[in-house]
């Protein structure tokens, strides 16, 4: 897994809480990374739908368009991300050997089922449960 959903995730609670458009230098200065980098990643959020971009020098940007109820496991099905996976290469090993010949498949379903187990924590985390918790005294002040 690469770092691109903690970039997402970052970016998303960013844009939920400023609630306005954000160029991806403004972005990119709060991940503390380059700002092709964030386009590049929010183009998948944006094809999800999660984020819009506006184009311009000046007035161009991105906008979050879920809500702070969005979880993380929509960002992380948009950036089709995978957090546990298989380095078990089936083409080698001694296939007379029934360890060796079931071994793939029995890893790939480990894994599969981890990574569901992932998505399933995912799903209840929210934009605003993150918000929330870096900004705690504005959540009181709404009160």
């Amino acid at each position: 897994m690469t770092s691109d959903f903690n970039l997402a995730v970052h970016a998303a609670v960013y844009l939920y809480h400023h609630g306005t458009i954000c160029t991806s230098r403004e972005l990119a200065a709060s991940i503390c990374t380059n700002p092709v980098r964030v386009r590049r990643v929010l183009s998948r959020l944006k094809s999800a739908g999660l984020v819009a971009a506006k184009e311009g020098s000046g007035e161009g940007g991105y906008e979050f368009r879920g809500s702070g109820g969005t979880d993380l496991a929509a960002i992380a099905r948009a950036l089709n991300i995978r957090f546990t996976d298989s380095a078990w290469q089936s083409g080698l090993g001694n296939h007379e050997c029934l360890i060796a010949s079931g071994m793939p498949g029995i890893m790939n379903s480990i894994y599969n089922d981890l990574n569901e187990e992932c998505m399933k924590k995912l799903r209840t985390i929210h934009i605003r449960d993150i918000e929330e918790t870096i900004f705690p005294e504005e959540k009181e002040n709404a009160k």
